[in-house]
């Protein structure tokens, strides 16, 4: 695609945003909703319409080559990133689930479930690729000096003359084992020889019938092998089966790709240029422009001193810099408009403090009455904090770029006349710094002559003492007194700061579930789908980690729990997380951290060294592996020595420690959420996903992925559909074992002679335990009795009531009619 095709994009993706920005207005301004379902779908229409601008937006920014139009992308994509986070939890809200169907507004929209999915930005990991290399290098060399010490550590231990002499009688009893058989199986091998001989009779056909016979054999393969070769053509025509070089990219695909890079290319170079005039731009204008700006200054601040002077009889304060010294006069106000508002200034102070006391007594107020409002008022759309983001960045296109002729400017290089626009104003502002020292003493200089001419001296009143305000405990730092990198180096040589595997998130593979609304119409609560999980992971993780002003402005979530049976993903998931953001995985798990600190003053100095280093160097993952065991109503015998419950009382206190300009994200794996204590459990993450077993639809695309990718070859004799409905209740773990223990070496050299069957895959599955439905219903009673759990239950029990009302008096009409018929 060329820069014209990605101009074109652009101006259409704008015209989209203008019409959906134009939809938000009109639902802000409307009357309250009382109908759950139009809120509802109004909620999802937005949420959908943003996704796919979403998408766009992330395309856009990834190919577009020109640096300026690049940084209004980036506003833009950034406060779309938090609407779309916004609206998400605004639909949690209203439904009580994490997990939200959409299938009729797809429809009528015209779009896949694919259209759903959260893109990642490519621009996460890009724009501080340096930064995570050097960061991977100083963790490579430690963990390999780590080890290196360990092997040079090990003790070789001497062997007693018994042990040496057991060894040695081992090793040539295997060896005489390993003769024998090998004689045995000639000796076998002879015998069938042998036995084969004995029946060996010879030939008495004619050589007329031989040459008949074998014809006939020859034309039977030859018709079976056309038969089945036009079979196969017919299948591809009729679109029942995919041509043989689907999955293969084509060159127009190869074409993209290649184009795509040489994009990236272009964008580095026409980055650094960029960065060069923005340096050279400035000291032009200052060295052109400056002069006449600081002359132009003056004269306006000498304006404003005589017409003060003029109009109330004397020369008026300057404004402090805190204030915004001659920024404050130039605000299009008449001189006493700005000693009005410099005199009244004094008198806001304590108006502030009251009302500040009203708002607090206010809001206590409107949080008991919230519900009671809601249900008489109705549901209103809440006000968002990046729609301003989002408008700005709108007009700004409309402004500068839409109507914008760009013939002169085919390489898309930046434009040097918006640069001078921007220098200009800072150029501005450092001048009027220095303007401002020079027209205080100015205006000092004439007020003391006019104090001279009338003869009479002003005491200087004494100056109230401002009231110091209660200062806030600081935490108190144990490291104060050592760098960043220290700290990094030890928490590596501990092992509690840890190299994530190179996984993305699309590599947690799965299938939508298709028929969530229509088991939702008919009151039956679906399990979530694989890829609904994967969007979750992509909404609360890493759009927050990758972006610091999404992660201060959106809802902020600071723990997140992956719930689901040992072999679901829970784990990939974490190291995923850190994958696409760049982030720091540091894993406080209980058998990671057991011996490790010890005692009370040992706690604290983990806790602290690793929040430190997790904010200094974010985004961060704190990963904390079995997090039950955490919270555990009661320690069993055998773990007690590791004192899996260490981090549990500090807990609460780590959580009000992560503000939300950290971007830093605690995240627990458990396969046995039930046996930790549900209160404390759920008061410690905040979000909680259930991940379920994988379904047959997911089932199959995950027998298809794992046997190509381990060497295998699809074929008909492999019935995926058959393998999938059969391993029912089997993990993605059981499934990719299974095809690493048949897809071996040997195994792959016979594939073209002896395709896959489905049978071969059965064995290895039947040596391990599946999710039996029993576990899967504990899974789902516990998240029944979480927080979100118990409020989506109470929503459901309120619903049945109400349509039982509602057939009461239907009932009763229907009574009354009847008699007054009769």
């Amino acid at each position: 695609m060329s820069n014209s095709t990605y101009n074109k994009m652009w101006v259409d993706t704008h015209e989209d945003l203008e019409s959906l920005l134009k939809q938000e207005i009109s639902a802000q301004i409307a009357k309250p909703q009382t109908d759950r379902v139009v809120i509802f779908q109004m909620l999802a229409t937005f949420y959908i319409k943003y996704v796919q601008i979403f998408r766009s937006m992330e395309v856009l920014y990834d190919q577009i080559v020109h640096p300026q139009k690049r940084r209004v992308i980036h506003h833009v994509l950034e406060g779309i990133m938090g609407r779309i986070l916004e609206l998400k939890n605004e639909m949690v809200k209203l439904e009580f689930s994490e997990f939200h169907y959409c299938d009729d507004i797809l429809q009528d929209l015209k779009l896949t479930p694919e259209d759903l999915e959260i893109p990642i930005p490519r621009y996460f990991v890009k724009d501080k690729l340096q930064v995570l290399k050097s960061r991977q290098n100083i963790l490579e060399q430690i963990l390999s000096e780590t080890s290196t010490s360990k092997e040079q550590g090990r003790i070789v231990k001497a062997l007693t003359l018994e042990e040496a002499i057991l060894i040695v009688q081992i090793s040539e009893r295997a060896r005489q084992g390993r003769l024998r058989a090998k004689f045995m199986l000639e000796i076998r091998m002879q015998e069938e020889k042998d036995r084969l001989s004995k029946y060996r009779v010879a030939s008495t056909l004619a050589p007329e019938i031989a040459a008949i016979r074998i014809q006939k054999v020859w034309r039977g393969y030859t018709g079976r092998k056309i038969v089945k070769k036009e079979r196969a053509e017919e299948m591809i025509f009729i679109e029942m089966v995919p041509p043989p070089n689907f999955e293969q990219p084509s060159l127009a695909q190869l074409q993209v790709q290649k184009t795509a890079l040489q994009q990236h290319v272009v964008q580095e170079v026409h980055e650094v240029e960029y960065q060069e005039a923005l340096i050279s731009l400035k000291e032009q204008v200052r060295a052109v422009e400056g002069m006449d700006i600081k002359e132009a200054l003056q004269e306006k601040i000498r304006q404003w001193f005589v017409e003060c002077r003029n109009t109330t009889g004397r020369f008026p304060d300057f404004p402090d810099a805190e204030k915004g010294g001659s920024a404050a006069i130039f605000a299009s106000k008449t001189p006493q408009e700005v000693l009005q508002e410099l005199a009244a200034q004094g008198g806001r102070k304590k108006k502030e403090k009251k009302d500040k006391n009203e708002e607090k007594k206010k809001k206590k107020k409107k949080k008991g009455k919230a519900n009671k409002e809601e249900e008489e008022d109705g549901w209103k759309i809440a006000e968002s904090h990046f729609l301003p983001t989002v408008e700005e960045g709108q007009n700004t296109f409309e402004a500068i770029w839409k109507n914008r002729n760009e013939d002169s400017n085919p390489s898309q290089k930046y434009v040097a006349e918006l640069i001078k626009e921007e220098k200009r104003k800072e150029v501005e502002e450092e001048m009027r710094v220095q303007v401002d020292e020079l027209m205080r003493q100015e205006l000092k200089n004439l007020k003391l002559a006019v104090d001279r001419d009338k003869g009479s001296k002003k005491k200087g009143g004494k100056k109230k003492k401002a009231k110091k305000g209660k200062k806030k405990k600081k935490e108190k730092d144990f490291t104060m007194h050592r760098t960043i990198n220290s700290l990094y180096e030890e928490l590596i040589r501990e092992g509690l700061l840890m190299r994530p595997r190179n996984v993305r998130l699309s590599d947690f593979l799965g299938e939508y579930n298709y028929l969530g609304t229509t088991l939702r119409q008919t009151d039956i609560e679906p399990m979530p789908s694989l890829l609904d999980v994967r969007q979750l992971i992509a909404l609360y993780g890493i759009l927050p980690l990758g972006s610091q002003a999404v992660h201060e402005k959106a809802p902020l979530v600071k723990s997140l729990l992956l719930a689901g049976p040992s072999g679901v993903g829970k784990k990939m998931l974490v190291h995923a997380l850190c994958t696409e953001t760049g982030a720091n995985l540091f894993n406080l798990s209980p058998h990671n951290t057991a011996g490790k600190y010890p005692g009370k003053i040992g706690l604290k100095m983990m806790i602290h060294m690793v929040f430190k280093v997790a904010r200094m160097l974010q985004p961060s993952v704190v990963w904390i592996d079995n997090a039950e065991k955490v919270f555990y109503k009661k320690v069993p015998k055998m773990e007690k020595q590791l004192e899996p419950k260490r981090l549990k009382k500090s807990f609460p206190k780590i959580l009000k420690s992560i503000k939300a300009e950290d971007r830093v994200l605690i995240v627990g794996t458990t396969r046995r959420p039930f046996d930790a204590e549900l209160k404390s459990f759920c008061r410690g993450f905040q979000k909680i996903v259930l991940i379920p077993r994988p379904d047959y639809t997911s089932r199959f695309v995950l027998w298809r992925n794992f046997i190509q990718q381990n060497g295998g070859i699809l074929t008909n004799s492999l019935d995926l559909s058959s393998l999938a409905k059969v391993t029912d209740g089997y993990t993605q773990g059981h499934l990719s074992q299974a095809a690493k223990y048949i897809l071996t070496e040997q195994r792959i050299q016979q594939l073209y002679t002896k395709p896959l069957t489905t049978i071969e895959f059965i064995a290895p599955l039947a040596r391990q335990d599946p999710v039996f439905k029993e576990e899967e219903e504990a899974f789902k009673d516990w998240y029944a009795k979480t927080p979100l759990g118990k409020k989506r239950a109470k929503a459901a029990k309120e619903q049945e009531s109400d349509k039982g009302k509602e057939k009461g008096k239907k009932g009763k009409k229907e009574k009354k009619k009847g008699k007054k018929k009769k």
